[in-house]
């Protein structure tokens, strides 16, 4: 559509959006699995909750979040791999990613560039959300 929602926009036109949507989210979804696998890109919380965990116990978390690769599209529908519920230890666990600008002030312009976005991915016991 266009500005003015009256008149159609040109298949041509709305296919290019779309493509752009989808290498967006591609890269949105590159970004997000290497800060949770690797720890590049962004920074990693953890709650109280994660932190009072015995340390085998957190440590057995946070390789589970690194490692977590069962995204579907119930789970994941916008196909970014920002966030999961995942059970470890006989814990729930719920684990997202979040983007703020550099500052951390605001909310990121931009997930998918990493020049004016900070990936802070959070890991919380299921009843800390």
């Amino acid at each position: 559509m266009t500005d003015n929602d009256s008149t159609p926009m040109p298949a041509a036109e709305l296919e290019r959006s779309e493509k752009e949507e989808r290498q967006r989210r591609t890269k949105i979804r590159e970004l997000n699995d290497h800060l949770r696998r690797h720890g590049h890109g962004g920074v990693w919380r953890v709650t109280a909750g994660i932190a009072g965990l015995p340390p085998e116990t957190a440590r057995q978390v946070l390789k589970a979040v690194a490692s977590f690769a069962d995204f579907t599209d119930d789970n994941d529908p916008w196909g970014e791999h920002d966030c999961s519920v995942i059970e470890v230890a006989d814990q729930w666990i719920i684990w997202k990613i979040d983007y703020c600008d550099r500052s951390q002030t605001y909310l990121s312009p931009d997930p998918a560039n990493p020049k004016v976005t900070l990936c802070i991915l959070t890991v919380m016991l299921g009843h800390e959300y």
